[in-house]
């Protein structure tokens, strides 16, 4: 399997680091965790189109996760693509009629697209064919505890503490050939996580706190400092951990060689912050 970063921050605005995306090839899928801000422009840039996702997986529905999906979905519809397979939890599939339904927030362009003529013609132009139907991602609702079987690879899901009882919030892992990756989601320490981050080859974990950080009480359980993840994917056997959506002010000076020097203490395998774009490779050892 192979992770290209799309979005490694948070949701400030923030040039570094598009907000949460990353994704996923398993053999022919490909195959989308969360969708912020930013993440459209970033896979484009990594000479893949819209169209070419497969998959699209919904941790929870924070804003900075599900930002750019209505631009994936119409993009990937006017390359002519597949619809996109999405699974999220709920109310996604009402979000999604809310964008593209009858009465959705981009009917008035979709009934132009598909209605007016010279739109019509400019359609067939690029090998469409009439009448246009409009965007039909295939959406399924789930809940913790979903499991996905894929073409060669499996997913498995928990719940993780984050913004509950407001949001669903889940964390993800998927195993193929003998290999296995984790993305925690946002999530708060839990048992769940560390057990479907048994063994894993790659957890990618968020990282909203940094040690010593001060923090509202309510926050503290809900946003592991990087000493804390180091512990809990030590004890799960994780071989390599990438902690994500890093904040504007845990990017300065020498704040990072902190940010490892505290993992190397507590997490015996190779740690790393990610950086949007960066492609890591997962393999079985």
């Amino acid at each position: 399997m192979r992770l290209t970063i799309l979005g490694s921050g948070s949701p400030e605005a923030y040039a570094r680091r598009a907000s949460s995306g990353y994704l996923l090839e398993a053999g022919d899928d490909v195959i989308l965790f969360d969708c912020g801000g930013g993440v459209f422009d970033n896979l484009v840039r990594t000479g893949r189109k819209p169209s070419d996702v497969t998959h699209l997986f919904f941790t929870h529905l924070h804003s900075d996760h599900m930002m750019d999906y209505a631009r994936l979905v119409h993009a990937a519809w006017d390359e002519g693509g597949a619809p996109l397979r999405v699974f999220g939890p709920p109310p996604i599939a009402r979000i999604t009629e809310q964008y593209f339904g009858a009465e959705g927030v981009l009917s008035h362009d979709l009934r132009a697209r598909t209605r007016f003529l010279p739109s019509q013609e400019v359609w067939k132009a690029r090998g469409g064919t009439l009448p246009r139907p409009w965007p039909a991602p295939e959406v399924t609702e789930i809940r913790p505890g979903f499991v996905f079987e894929g073409d060669g690879w499996r997913l498995t899901s928990c719940e993780v503490p984050h913004a509950q009882p407001h949001l669903v919030c889940m964390g993800f892992r998927v195993d193929r050939d003998g290999a296995s990756f984790v993305y925690s989601g946002d999530a708060g320490a839990c048992d769940a996580l560390t057990s479907i981050c048994t063994g894993a080859d790659l957890l990618l974990h968020w990282c909203y706190r940094l040690d010593g950080e001060q923090a509202h009480p309510a926050m503290i359980p809900l946003t592991p400092a990087p000493s804390e993840i180091g512990r809990m994917a030590e004890a799960a056997g994780v071989k390599r951990l990438v902690l994500t959506h890093f904040r504007v002010h845990m990017d300065g000076d020498g704040i990072h060689d902190k940010v490892l020097a505290d993992l190397d203490t507590v997490f015996s395998g190779p740690a790393e912050i990610a950086e949007d774009l960066k492609t890591i490779t997962i393999s079985g050892v």
